[in-house]
């Protein structure tokens, strides 16, 4: 819970440096949170959240505060769950 609470508050500290749109909002990536740090599978509420998101990622990825989220096994894994093209960026 405390991990939960600690990239909330980075994410919403980054949020402007991330944002290459204004659609861009790392923290509507939350419901995915459990699967990207853990291996359960992602659910219907993130795999919907990722693909609205899927324009953002390469911008998530650059930023030092939610690489370590977005590029990771876990990551690659649940948006080749939900459907959505890992980015190459």
């Amino acid at each position: 819970a405390l991990c939960v609470v600690a990239l909330a508050v980075v994410i919403y500290s980054s949020e402007t440096r991330t944002a290459e749109a204004k659609t861009c909002n790392p923290t509507k990536l939350l419901p995915c949170m459990s699967a990207l740090t853990s291996s359960s599978p992602p659910s219907t509420s993130c795999c919907s959240r990722l693909k609205e998101q899927q324009p953002c990622l390469c911008g998530y990825i650059k930023n030092p505060a939610l690489k370590q989220y977005v590029d990771n096994p876990n990551a690659k894994g649940v948006a080749s769950t939900c459907g959505v093209p890992y980015p190459k960026c």
